[in-house]
């Protein structure tokens, strides 16, 4: 069995998937260049990110969209198990959102290229001033009524298990006064784990869970960033049945 999936991995997933990737990135950059980039960098990602995990024989379960207002900007937090996060959410959150993304990504051919024109957020580590325009970059885009997703875990977990939750996401959400939405991810690490190529069909799971509060101007933003972290990091380890790391 592994090995017919290993023949099908290479046969037949990767040449649809390097062909859907670049159907669909270029789409993306020429709806962003003559129409409506809000429309043109979500939901051609939508269609992409369900074929590729149709393709990747990979069931897949959604809970929790009843959760979300679809008027409402969020900050959405997930954590991070592996390559299988991107169409996952993508195709399955179910609500339009902006990517915060490494800028190595910047490299790939096609996709690289299609979010950069689709506006979404490059995270630059190179120093104080690139962290400062990253973020400037996010409060722009949330402040203009869309949503953005981040991995607070800011790195792919080496053995599918939550790593602790860094701050950059939360302190965001504090300064603009917008509510966070933990997202648990099961199953994308079992899918295609970190440095390797060879896929494993796996069923997946998307849990969407009940927004949490916005920071108050009473609470302050130091101890709302404290909360917002601690509250999302214990809702995502305990939905994945792990002890919650302080």
């Amino acid at each position: 069995m592994v090995f017919l999936y290993f023949i099908y991995e290479w046969l037949i997933f990767m040449p649809l998937f390097i062909l859907t990737t670049i159907i669909t990135a270029t789409i993306v950059m020429l709806g962003c260049r003559f129409g409506n980039p809000d429309f043109w960098g979500y939901y051609p990602g939508v269609i992409w990110g369900r074929i590729v995990v149709a393709l990747a024989l990979c069931p897949c379960k959604v809970e929790g969209k009843e959760n979300l207002d679809p008027k409402q900007s969020y900050v959405f937090v997930a954590n991070h198990q592996g390559a299988a996060d991107i169409p996952l959410l993508f195709g399955y959150l179910g609500q339009p959102f902006r990517w915060m993304l490494r800028k190595g990504i910047m490299k790939i051919p096609f996709m690289g290229k299609a979010c950069d024109k689709s506006g979404q957020i490059w995270v630059d580590e190179s120093g104080a001033k690139g962290i400062i325009h990253t973020v400037r970059q996010a409060l722009s885009t949330l402040k203009n009524g869309k949503s953005v997703i981040i991995f607070p875990e800011g790195t792919r977990s080496k053995n599918g298990h939550l790593n602790r939750f860094k701050k950059g996401a939360f302190s965001i959400a504090a300064m603009l006064k917008l509510p966070v939405v933990p997202v648990t991810l099961e199953g994308p690490y079992k899918v295609l784990r970190k440095g390797s190529i060879q896929l494993h069909p796996t069923r997946m799971k998307v849990t969407i869970h009940k927004p949490i509060p916005a920071v108050t101007k009473e609470e302050g933003n130091e101890a709302g960033v404290e909360r917002l972290l601690h509250e999302s990091q214990r809702v995502i380890a305990e939905s994945l049945g792990e002890p919650i790391q302080k």
